[in-house]
């Protein structure tokens, strides 16, 4: 089968399409023939080897990239509730940048009739993000106040929906004008172009000097200080990503004069921990898109062997959406 892979860690040039065995189902898995892999960062953090550490996202080389994706079940092999031809969708399981992948059952969520693969495929590790973000790590309330960067990308634009719809306040960064009036659209009550305002004294302005109650922060290196010193007293900084570079410390003290805020970087992976929880966060998203709650873009999709390409987008911070490969 064809699949991309990485031999060793680096550059986006370093994505190869390479013929591969067609991987074997063990005990607990099932074989899916996909459609449709998403891109997400987690896949350049893995090409980079920023995880070849990690015991949650481990990528020792050479191995085929890709964290999620939708197409139908080939061979059940055994696990309960499964069949040939059903349609599935998955996060979390490598090996997504190919014609072929073997995932855990467990893992493995049915697609409904009325839902296509590619919204199913958007869904799953972005989806269940901004899911995790905003229903269990901080569950937002009716008056809070968030901050959103990123707010036009994936996770950002499907964030803003789902504050909107606990009804939270949300104060979305974007780089264009064009991205504002995306994001406004799907609800945000405020946008902040960062490159022409600063998004501290926006946001401080905006809650007459009170500070938000969270940050969403998947930028990282850039903005992680500022995040901090938009907080509220008590509130809480999320750091879920690093587009421009990741975080490697956080000053304890500046967290105590921020206002005795606190600080995390998450995993989705400690949010999704077993088929009941995966279940739950998929069965809401899918819900919410059946019944017009919830708006997917999908921003482009890209051939297999041109991953390079839409890894190259990402990066640059050039995506309005999902970035899919059709497989």
């Amino acid at each position: 089968m064809q699949a991309v892979q990485i031999k060793a860690y680096g550059g986006g040039d370093g994505l190869a399409l390479s013929a591969v065995g067609q991987p074997r189902p063990q005990p607990g898995e099932a074989l899916v023939e996909l459609e449709f892999s998403g891109v997400n960062y987690i896949d350049i953090y893995m090409r980079e080897g920023h995880y070849r550490a990690s015991k949650t996202y481990g990528s020792p080389l050479p191995f085929t990239l890709g964290m999620e994706g939708a197409g139908r079940v080939a061979d059940a092999n055994g696990a309960p509730g499964l069949a040939a031809g059903d349609r599935v969708a998955y996060c979390l399981a490598r090996g997504s940048y190919a014609e072929y992948a073997v995932v855990p059952a467990w893992k493995l969520v049915k697609i409904p009739d009325a839902l296509d693969a590619p919204v199913a495929t958007a869904l799953m590790l972005q989806g269940c993000t901004a899911h995790y973000l905003s229903h269990s790590l901080f569950p937002l309330q009716p008056g809070h106040w968030c901050l959103i960067h990123a707010a036009a990308g994936g996770v950002g634009q499907l964030l803003v929906q789902l504050a909107k719809l606990r009804g939270a306040n949300a104060i979305a960064t974007v780089g264009s004008a064009e991205k504002a009036q995306r994001v406004t659209e799907l609800g945000a009550d405020y946008t902040v172009l960062y490159r022409e305002t600063g998004f501290l004294a926006a946001v401080q302005d905006i809650t007459g000097g009170e500070g938000v109650h969270v940050v969403y922060d998947s930028v990282g290196a850039d903005t992680i200080a500022d995040s901090i010193r938009c907080l509220r007293r008590r509130g809480t900084c999320v750091n879920y990503g690093g587009s421009s570079g990741l975080v490697e410390a956080v000053n304890p003290l500046a967290l105590a004069e921020a206002g005795s805020v606190f600080f995390t970087r998450p995993h989705l992976a400690h949010y999704m921990h077993d088929a009941e929880e995966i279940g739950t966060r998929a069965k809401a998203l899918f819900n919410a898109v059946e019944r017009n709650a919830l708006r997917i873009c999908i921003d482009r999709v890209f051939p297999l062997p041109d991953a390079a390409q839409a890894h190259a987008v990402m990066e640059n911070r050039a995506t309005r959406g999902k970035l899919l490969l059709a497989i």
